[in-house]
């Protein structure tokens, strides 16, 4: 099961129907654990646990790796809390030192921009590097933090008053119910609701891309995807999809911890998470301000 995230997609952090994992070491004597009656390990580069390799490679008989130095769910959630603490400071500060007044608004909005474009690269950077590298991270939260600051005053204060705080509400509440859904057993992550997740993922991402060319060249909201009664429907659909890549996310931590990722894997965890949970933030943010400007 692949993940969604770029973050996790090269990685081990996947399993097809419970096979393949970090912790599948060999046995002296037998087949590997994680190739054995797998369909899939033919085509699966995390079949083969590189990490139960290592002692394979330097002539050591094979054996399960130890479990020190291991992720845990504490680590997650350690790393976790550290990238959306930093995320939520920088955009506590934009929103207090980059006034939205008529006066400001293009350059705090620009400072804004400025901010996204920069914490997309640095979010591609981490994307393609094969371990996680904690400083890109957290400069990617920071500067994400400082443009959702920068949006969420915009929002708030000339849109809808309340807004910012209602999607991080409905943010907590989506988060809180698709964990809660996962955990008890009422969401299923399977290869079916991968495709399924993937498919509209992609369709919905290239609609939005379309309505920005048109937006671009033609003006206005271009085919009238972010406004109006088409403006809210896709907002809802972006914020189901956010719920899907959640549910992908937690299966994706599980099977990380279930075989034994290395303890630096929980940086991925959590930078992957955190965009996530920015995608659902801000499809919460735009419904709102869709909703208020109808009124």
């Amino acid at each position: 099961m692949r993940s969604r995230n770029p973050v996790f997609s090269r990685r081990g952090f996947s399993r097809d129907n419970g096979y393949a994992g970090f912790n599948t070491a060999p046995q002296a004597g037998g087949p590997a654990v994680g190739t054995q009656g797998n369909p899939y390990a033919g085509g699966n580069p995390y079949a083969q646990n590189p990490y139960a390799q290592q002692d394979l490679q330097q002539g050591a008989p094979p054996q399960a790796p130890a479990t020190t130095g291991r992720m845990t769910m504490d680590d997650v959630v350690l790393r976790t809390g550290t990238t959306l603490g930093t995320l939520i400071v920088t955009a506590a500060l934009a929103w207090a030192l980059l006034p939205v007044d008529d006066a400001n608004i293009n350059r705090s909005y620009g400072i804004g921009i400025g901010a996204a474009l920069v914490a997309m690269v640095l979010a591609f950077v981490q994307s393609f590097k094969r371990k996680p590298v904690p400083a890109l991270i957290l400069s990617y939260a920071a500067l994400e933090g400082v443009f959702l600051g920068v949006v969420s005053s915009v929002v708030d204060n000339r849109i809808a008053s309340g807004a910012a705080m209602q999607a991080v509400i409905g943010t907590m509440a989506v988060f809180a119910g698709v964990l809660i859904a996962y955990r008890a057993g009422w969401i299923r992550v399977n290869r079916r609701f991968y495709g399924f997740v993937m498919a509209a993922a992609l369709g919905f991402v290239l609609l939005m891309v379309v309505n920005m060319l048109f937006a671009v060249f033609g003006g206005g909201d271009g085919l009238g995807f972010r406004s109006g009664p088409l403006g809210i429907f896709f907002g809802v659909v972006g914020i189901i999809l956010g719920a899907c890549f959640l549910a992908l996310d937690f299966k994706q931590v599980e099977d990380g911890i279930a075989y034994g990722a290395p303890k630096e894997e929980a940086w991925l965890a959590a930078f992957g998470l955190t965009l996530t949970l920015v995608w659902i933030y801000m499809e919460f943010l735009r419904l709102i301000s869709i909703l208020n400007s109808n009124n």
